[in-house]
């Protein structure tokens, strides 16, 4: 599963943006996108392309010579919605640069920028987005272009569910995933959480982007994560802890919140239960490689639902780090 991100510095800024690109690559993102608005724009992308550490792609509106110039400098793919590009000729146009570079193009049709047409027809729904997306399609399937990305996003998380789904079963194409405009960091990560998630739990989507407002590099980690808890990706290290109850003699949130710091950039498939008490401990936990759970003023370490050893309450942190290492360097 690729995960990509957009900049939000200034694109005529070379050395923001390489810098931004750079903390994103290093957070995760496996793709960056820059919007590019002008021929300068342009020159300053080729550039920062011949220094990324990850592949770059070109976010063109309106403008389809600046997509011909994008293909033509090197980026890896180019998006662009053909509703707004201009006339057909102008998108053969693109097309034909793309062919030449072997670049894939990203058809990005979003609910808020539906041709009037389509809209009037079929409302602002999930069969308007489909209906947009399949159109541009055979647009360059006319030309003998195939080598394509589809987008269909919207606010409305349902309504880019039901899109995705449709596409899923009416074309073989590759699906860029993401709930556009989902807010700040907290309503945001829930919105994309349902719509990504959803998708993903159900086979659907190749590539994804978390929309959130502010510092781009925060969308990677919950990006990850709804990867993650998706079932789609077993990378990283996976920590599972119980509510708690009247049950639980030991302050567990602090172990919970000491492990995830001291797990999160480790990139070995792991899954650690940390349990309140016996009730939730190796047996309801067994499923998981390592855990800890507790009792009055002791508690367990488990391997696979069977208990290694007991310890004080106070040395659990220390003791569980241990057996993290162990099981990572094993």
């Amino acid at each position: 599963m690729v995960i990509q991100s957009m900049t939000n510095t200034d694109t005529l800024d070379v050395a923001a943006t390489s810098c931004q690109i750079e903390r994103l690559a290093k957070a995760g993102a496996d793709i960056v996108r820059l919007a590019v608005s002008s021929q300068q724009e342009v020159l300053a992308c080729k550039q920062m392309l011949a220094c990324s550490p990850v592949p770059l792609v070109a976010d063109i509106q309106f403008d389809y010579r600046l997509a011909v110039a994008c293909a033509d400098v090197g980026f890896g793919a180019i998006r662009f919605n053909p509703g707004n590009i201009g006339s057909e000729a102008s998108v053969k146009e693109v097309v034909a640069a793309c062919k030449h570079n072997n670049v894939p193009i990203r058809i990005g049709v979003n609910l808020g920028s539906l041709e009037k047409e389509i809209e009037h027809q079929y409302g602002r729904t999930a069969e308007a987005l489909v209906e947009s997306t399949l159109k541009h399609v055979h647009v360059l399937e006319k030309y003998d272009f195939s080598n394509i990305v589809l987008s269909a996003k919207a606010s409305d998380v349902k309504v880019m569910i039901d899109a995705n789904r449709q596409l899923h079963k009416k074309t073989l194409y590759p699906l860029h995933l993401g709930v556009t405009e989902s807010g700040i960091a907290a309503y945001g990560t829930i919105k994309s959480a349902i719509g990504i998630g959803a998708l993903l739990a159900d086979g659907i989507g190749d590539t994804i982007r978390v929309s959130l407002t502010g510092d781009p590099c925060l969308e990677i980690p919950v990006a990850k994560d709804i990867v993650r808890a998706s079932g789609r990706s077993k990378i990283g290290v996976e920590i599972v802890s119980c509510p708690t109850c009247s049950r639980c003699k030991y302050d567990m949130t602090p172990l919970v919140e000491a492990i995830s710091k001291y797990t999160q950039d480790m990139s070995a498939s792991l899954k650690i239960a940390i349990m309140g008490c016996v009730v939730n401990g190796p047996g309801e936990a067994k499923d998981a490689d390592i855990g800890a759970c507790g009792g009055a003023g002791k508690c367990a370490l488990f391997k696979k639902g069977k208990v290694l050893q007991t310890v004080d309450a106070a040395q659990v942190e220390e003791a569980l780090k241990k057996l993290i290492d162990s099981e990572i360097h094993f």
